[in-house]
C-alpha cells in the first residue's frame, strides 16, 4: 500500500449550518458510511483555510550553506489567544479569507502585516489539517528565505496583534523548547521540525509553491 493520503466523499444525505460565525462555521452532516448502516451525524467546523510561514535566515555571520542548527534562525511571534488563555510563540500566518487570493500571494501579505518583512525565496515546506476529526481548516506552512524588511508604513495591526512582539530564535533553541514543552501552537511546531529536516538534507525536500495540495478540493467548494 502506498503511504498516501486520499479524498475520498461519501454521501452526504442532509447539510445543516448550524452556526454561521465570523471566522468559521459551524455545520452539521448526515453521512452515508455503509449501505447497511443508519447514517451517522458528523458535527465539524466548516473553516476557510489558512497559510502560515516558516521565514529562516543565517544567523549573522553565518553562511548561506550551513547545514548546522545553530547558524539558522526561524521568526516567531507572540500572540494571546483567547481560547487557551495564553500568549504562545506562533509563526506568522493567517486565513485563506480574501476571494481569489492564492494561497503564496496570502502568505506574501500576512508576513508583511504581522511582521513588516518580504522574501525572496518561498518553496513549499509542509501542509495539514489541523484538527481533521472536527475541523475541515487546512493549512499550508510555506518555507520563506531571502528576507529583508519592507519600506514604508508598516501594516496598521490591531486587536491581539497589536501587541504582537517578534524576535528570531536558533532552529536549535526552538527545538528544544518545543521538546521541553515550551511551546504548543502547532503550526509552530510543524514549522520547526520539518525547517530542521529539510535543512539537514539540504532544502532538497521542499516543493513549489503552486505544488497540489489534498485540501484543494475543499477551496472548489466555498
Amino acid at each position: 500500500m502506498q503511504l498516501r493520503d486520499e479524498t475520498y466523499k461519501y454521501p452526504v444525505e442532509k447539510q445543516e449550518l448550524i452556526y454561521h460565525g465570523q471566522v468559521f462555521d459551524f455545520q452539521s452532516d448526515q453521512v452515508r458510511l455503509h449501505k447497511d448502516e443508519p447514517v451517522v451525524r458528523r458535527d465539524y467546523l466548516s473553516h476557510p483555510g489558512a497559510v502560515a510561514i516558516a521565514a529562516v535566515r543565517p544567523v549573522q555571520g553565518a553562511d548561506e550553506s550551513s547545514k548546522e542548527l545553530a547558524d539558522w534562525e526561524i521568526l516567531l511571534l507572540r500572540q494571546y489567544r483567547h481560547p487557551v488563555r495564553a500568549f504562545l510563540w506562533e509563526i506568522p500566518a493567517g486565513l485563506l479569507d480574501k476571494p481569489g487570493e492564492d494561497r503564496l500571494s496570502a502568505a506574501r501579505r500576512e508576513l508583511w502585516e504581522e511582521a513588516n518583512l518580504q522574501a525572496a525565496n518561498w518553496k513549499v515546506l509542509v501542509d495539514f489539517f489541523t484538527s481533521p476529526g472536527g475541523s475541515s481548516e487546512h493549512l499550508r506552512i510555506f518555507l520563506a528565505r531571502g528576507i529583508s524588511a519592507v519600506s514604508g508604513q508598516p501594516f496598521d495591526r490591531r486587536e491581539e496583534e497589536r501587541d504582537m512582539c517578534l524576535a528570531w530564535f536558533p532552529l536549535d533553541q526552538a527545538r528544544d523548547a518545543l521538546l521541553s514543552g515550551s511551546l504548543h501552537n502547532p503550526s509552530a511546531l510543524a514549522a520547526v521540525l520539518a525547517s530542521i529536516e529539510s535543512l539537514r538534507n539540504g532544502w532538497r525536500s521542499l516543493r513549489s509553491p503552486s505544488a497540489p495540495f489534498i485540501a484543494d478540493p475543499l477551496l472548489l467548494e466555498r
